[in-house]
Parts: C-alpha cells; structure tokens; sequence
C-alpha cells in the first residue's frame, strides 16, 4: 500500500490557491453591478482621458486625394474607481484581454477628419487593457487611419504641408468628457524610421482645443505633423529637362536664317515639347485654381521657347521686307535710266533745231519713298536751269533719303536680331533662375512655431 494514499477519516489535503483564480475572482467581482451604459462620476465632475500617440509608419500622403495615412499607437487613460480593487501582495496592474472590454465603459472617441480606418488584428486583435488597483485604466490599441489633409500648393514643389489628426469625444461634451495630452509635449511620438519618398518629416507638435457645435461645447485634441517635399524627383524630372528644352531652342540662333526648315522644325519641337511637360505635370495634380511655384517655371520657360520661334518669324519677315524693298528700289533705278534717257534724246533733237542761245536741260531725280513708288504715287522732279554750259558730264542718278540704308529696316539688319538675341535669350533666363530660386525657396521655408523636430523625439 503507498504511503501517500489516503486513510479512511484523514483530513483532505489543502492545495495552495492559484494566482490566476485569484485575478479571475477579482475580474468576476468587478463585474458585479457594473454598469457599462454609465460614465464613471456619473453627474460629478467630467472624465479626465488623457491621451498619448506614438506613430510607427506615415505610409502615403497623396496631393489628388489631398490626405495621408498613418499607422500609430493610440493609448487613453482614465478613471474609473468603480474598478478598484484589492488584489493579492504584489499584484497592483491587472493586463487583461482585449474581451474584457465589452463589459467596461470605454470613452467613444472617434477621430474628426478620419476617412477610413482599420483595427490591426493579425495575428490576434491589437489591443491590451491595463487595470490599476486604483481603478486607472489605460487602453492601448493600434490603428491605421487615413485622415483628410487640405494642402496648400502655392509653393509646389518646395512646399511644406501641415497635417493633423484630430481626436474628440463623438457624443459626450465637455461637462462629462475633457482631453488632456497625458505627458504633455512628449505625449506625441514619432519613430526614426518613419520615411517617404517624395516627404520628410520635420516634426510635429501638439493642441489642446474646446470646440462649439450645436450640440454643445466638446473638447479637442489635434497632432500636427509637418512635412518638407523632397526636390530630387522634380530637380531630374521637370526642371533639368525643361532649362535643357530652353537651351536648345537657342541653336537657331546660330543657324543661318535662310534654313527656314531647321529654324521651323527646332521652334516647333521644342514648342510641343514643353507643352507635353506641362501637361504631364499637371495630370499628377489637382485640379486647382492658383498658380504654383512649377506652374511659373514651366511657364516662363514656354514663353522663352516660343519667343524663339518668335525671333526667326520676325528674322524672316524683316529679310522679306528688305528684299521688297531692294527689288522696288532697283524697279525705280531702272525707270529712271530710262526716263533720264528719253529727255537726254528730247534735249538733243531741241539743241538742233534752235540756232540761237540754247538750253541745256538738268534733269534731277527724286525718290520719296521707294513703297509709294511701287504703288504708283512715285514722282520724277524735273528741272531745267537756264544756264549756259553743260552738266551732262554729270547724269542723273537715284538718291535714297539722307540717313537711311537699304539693308535695314528701323535701324536693324535681320543679322543683327539673331547677334542680339544669342545674349538677350541667356541673359534673361539666366536672371529669372537667379531671382526665381532665391524667392520661392526663401518665402517656402516657413516651420511652424513650437514644433518639436524629429531628432528630439527621438
């Protein structure tokens, strides 16, 4: 017989309680008369519910949608003396399971510009509840949440944007419910490996509001969290291409002007192509009204490729004066020949027959304006002195107006509008980099007061 069996009429045997018996016995007992459907100090003063964040990853922050998403810890605390209780040595906190908070009044805080969200529930439901012998409860929980951001584009794409999440009670108003950032500046945290391509993230900062609706007075919570555009993306993809694009369009410059279509086909090219940049920029936009900072870039850039083809439309038409002109003028010269020699003949045949003192005829031409002429309104000037002697040593000729050449036209030979142009054309847009980099990057560099970067949050 074994010398542990029991003996008939042996006292039974006490086995040590376990811990664990004792926290269900503890949960049971809290349940007991609780009442989810009320707040804890019902009719006294409000729950305090104070909150802390701690973002693990921004995952997109879109311009189109105009918001962001991120994923982040959200925890509340308060109190509920309705949960204290008296727990075995040692044992102050109680962790329960996230079912455990079906049967407890939690506060029905909701997120103001939320979108859409999601609770986290793989591999089970992200969440823990944490019970004080005190009757403070803390309430932890992941989230992802994609909160609606109104941007601003004027400065695009050396803009910083300001994004928020805003917390606050859905139904119960400041007389039973206050939001308080539970460890003040550092109730926000934000990880070192939060990241994006085109964004990083300067840093954040903290509010704490009282908000009027027609329902009453609610209390407000708003995380701020600023981002700076990365330029690299737009530096390779929109500026360099279009100040080449620009570049290129001066080649006509150095071409001769008579190779109309290389100067056509360059101007044209380089036309259409800015006008593809600009549209493909915009498509990845909203739609908006103002103009942005690219906008005036791409614009202006536009302006000077048009200009080009501009430069040699005006090059040709002032060759194609000239060469009207220089046609009317040697039209006139030969008109004038002729006339010069059908009064030479007439003056001669008069000589002849007069026998006495005779006449010699001084015949002067005059051109008023070579364009008149053509038109038919030209005049011939003739004079006839009665001097004797003879000037047919020295014919007539055609005389332009004093001060006036040819080859010009208001001054300019068609040569001299490509010589000015290949300094203008630089110079100009050399200037409008100059003064465009040094503004937008200094009235864009704009961080918001109290911010709390992301090297000290860390």
């Amino acid at each position: 017989m074994s010398k542990s069996a029991a003996r008939p009429g042996d006292a039974p045997v006490q086995r040590p309680r376990a811990l664990g018996d004792e926290v269900s016995e503890i949960l049971s007992s809290i349940r007991e008369g609780y009442d989810k459907r009320v707040r804890p100090n019902y009719g006294g003063e409000p729950v305090v519910v104070g909150v802390t964040m701690y973002v693990l990853s921004i995952s997109s922050l879109s311009e189109v949608q105009m918001d962001f998403t991120v994923d982040f810890y959200f925890r509340q605390t308060w109190k509920d003396p309705r949960l204290r209780f008296k727990g075995p040595p040692g044992i102050t906190t109680l962790s329960v399971g996230s079912e455990f908070l079906k049967t407890l009044w939690v506060p029905d805080t909701f997120f103001v510009n939320e979108k859409k969200s999601y609770f986290h529930t793989a591999t089970t439901q992200n969440e823990f509840l944490r019970i004080s012998q005190d009757g403070d409860v803390l309430r932890s929980i992941r989230l992802t949440v994609t909160a609606s951001c109104p941007m601003d584009l004027r400065y695009f794409p050396m803009d910083r944007q300001l994004c928020t999440i805003e917390i606050e009670s859905f139904g119960y108003t400041m007389s039973d419910i206050r939001y308080k950032w539970a460890k003040a500046d550092q109730s926000v945290g934000v990880s070192s490996d939060v990241s994006l391509p085109q964004f990083k993230v300067l840093g954040h900062r903290q509010q704490a509001m009282e908000i009027s609706l027609t329902t009453g007075n609610y209390s407000r919570l708003a995380c701020e969290i600023q981002f700076v555009r990365s330029m690299g993306y737009y530096l390779i993809q929109i500026y360099i291409p279009s100040g080449l694009i620009v570049i290129i369009s001066w080649v006509s410059f150095w071409l001769n002007r008579n190779a109309t279509p290389a100067r056509v086909a360059l101007g044209v090219t380089t036309v259409l192509t800015m006008t593809t940049l600009m549209s493909s920029t915009n498509a990845a936009l909203p739609k908006i009204s103002y103009v942005k900072s690219i906008d005036v870039y791409l614009g202006t850039c536009f302006v000077m490729v048009f200009a080009s083809l501009l430069e040699y439309a005006t090059v040709g038409y002032m060759a194609k004066r000239i060469q009207m002109r220089k046609n009317r003028f040697m039209a006139l010269q030969k008109m004038a020949e002729q006339k010069k020699k059908e009064m030479q003949d007439h003056h001669d045949e008069h000589h002849a027959k007069q026998t006495v003192s005779s006449k010699q005829t001084e015949v002067r031409f005059k051109v008023h304006d070579p364009k008149s002429y053509a038109k038919g309104a030209g005049t011939l000037e003739n004079t006839v002195n009665g001097a004797r002697g003879g000037d047919e040593e020295n014919p007539a000729h055609p005389i332009l107006p004093p001060g006036k050449d040819i080859n010009k036209l208001y001054g300019i030979t068609p040569s001299d509008i490509d010589k000015y142009s290949r300094v203008v054309f630089p110079v100009c847009f050399i200037c409008f980099n100059l003064m465009y980099w040094i503004i937008y990057l200094h009235i864009s560099d704009v961080v918001e007061d109290d911010l709390v970067s992301l090297e000290k949050s860390d």
